[in-house]
């Protein structure tokens, strides 16, 4: 979604587009790519590989954003002159790259170990989001809504491959309060595992698959239960209340530095989750019947990103290229 983001805006001053991806495995993604009318190539592995493709592409210029690549796929890249701008979440992983961009918050109080004539763009000031979201940003701080039952909205990226859907909602239905829920399950196991979970009186939970929707989703719902990774960046320029679950061990960083600053809810690590529920529990009670504490943390997202990272992170890569 990062790298669809900075395409948007690279197309829109006039750069045409390929993407090198397996996005064939996640269709909803792959559907976001193509109904762009962006070309997909298929992934492809090795240092030459990559060369050779670039070739028959006849590129000007190369974004990497991927935790599988080799380090040798970038310096081979970097090193045949073409200029390289590589999206990375702290460690540099050995990679080389002309620009990097590294879109987590605080990432401008690291200091990595940069390659020679490299540069690093860091920080919420650089997040790169899709024109959905940034479409449906508020032109002002988000307020508090009281319309009776809140309406949460939870997603857990595009497969919940870690299956965090049916132990969230367990904690909401645990928190006893009413609510109206709409969760993402992208299989039908998870699906079967959320309905199964006894909800009490008022608490209503409807099962979707995966959505282009989600922005849509967001800003119409008081609460937004997500794993911590780079979707809490659009929900934090949404003016969501972001309740957030950390799921796997990369997002501990990124978890941690973003609850640190009040725009987003310590829900609990999955694991913790998984064996007893109660304490997130109690954290989701009180968002539930606390509309001014949810706009409060909403307000504080809100003013953290601007929605303007693209632009910043284009202006720098057309100069390198230039």
């Amino acid at each position: 979604m990062r790298s669809l983001a900075l395409a948007e805006e690279l197309g829109a001053r006039g750069a045409e587009l390929v993407f090198v991806c397996d996005s064939h495995t996640v269709p909803w993604a792959d559907e976001q790519i193509r109904r762009r009318g962006i070309q997909v190539e298929p992934a492809v592995r090795s240092p030459q590989e990559h060369l050779d493709l670039f070739a028959r592409l006849r590129l000007d210029a190369v974004v990497f954003d991927s935790y599988d690549l080799d380090a040798e796929v970038f310096t081979a890249v970097r090193k045949s002159g073409l200029p390289t701008l590589a999206i990375v979440d702290g460690d540099l992983r050995g990679a080389e790259a002309d620009v990097f961009v590294d879109q987590n918050l605080g990432a401008e109080l690291d200091r990595p170990l940069l390659p020679e004539a490299s540069t690093r763009l860091a920080g919420l000031d650089y997040v790169l989001l899709r024109n959905e979201i940034l479409q449906l940003r508020a032109a002002a701080p988000p307020q508090p809504r009281e319309h009776g039952v809140p309406k949460v909205f939870a997603f857990f990226g595009g497969t919940d491959a870690f299956g965090a859907g049916p132990h969230v909602v367990r904690a909401l239905a645990m928190s006893g309060v009413p609510f109206e829920g709409l969760v993402v399950a992208p299989d039908d196991d998870l699906a079967d595992a959320i309905r199964t979970v006894a909800l009490a009186p008022g608490q209503h939970v409807e099962v979707i698959g995966p959505t282009s929707e989600l922005a849509k989703a967001v800003v119409a719902s008081d609460l937004v239960l997500s794993a911590s990774g780079t979707s809490t960046w659009e929900l934090l320029c949404l003016g969501a209340t972001a309740g957030l679950v950390c799921v796997v061990d990369n997002q501990v960083m990124g978890y941690e530095r973003t609850v640190a600053t009040g725009a987003a809810i310590d829900v609990g690590v999955l694991s913790d989750l998984k064996v007893d529920p109660s304490a997130a529990a109690a954290v989701l009670r009180r968002l539930l019947l606390d509309p001014v504490e949810r706009a409060r943390v909403a307000a504080v997202g809100w003013k953290l990103v601007d929605g303007q990272g693209r632009s910043r992170v284009a202006d720098a890569f057309l100069q390198l290229i230039s």
